[in-house]
């Protein structure tokens, strides 16, 4: 059950997680990424981050072996900025929601049945 507490906990995460990434992450594999989401277990220790990134599937694996190699840096510096007991353990995942949609998004425009927001 996510309380409060982690519900704020994953938002300041997300949030220092990106700033980290947009100014001190140098590493080439990770290019134009975005955090869509952070899972934080009650007793937080571990979190899930959610990423996603512009290009091909290539580009996204290159993604996640940039970010699995930044974790330490990522926790220390999450370290330096939140007054938290323990970092949690940072673990990153590929989000496929966004491709998920645009394909069933394909698959209802071949079947005809489309969603106009002009009606």
């Amino acid at each position: 059950m996510a309380t409060q507490r982690t519900y704020r906990v994953a938002e300041q995460i997300h949030k220092e997680i990106s700033d980290i990434m947009l100014r001190g992450l140098r590493d080439p594999r990770v290019g134009f990424v975005t955090i869509t989401s952070v899972d934080i277990s009650s007793d937080l220790r571990h979190a899930k981050i959610f990423f996603t990134v512009m290009g091909e599937e290539a580009d996204a694996e290159k993604t996640q072996q940039g970010l699995d190699s930044a974790v330490p840096f990522l926790r220390r510096e999450l370290g330096k900025r939140m007054k938290l007991r323990h970092v949690p353990d940072l673990v990153f995942k590929y989000d496929t929601s966004i491709a998920y949609g645009s394909h069933i998004e394909e698959l209802l425009k071949e079947a005809g049945i489309t969603h106009d927001d002009d009606e």
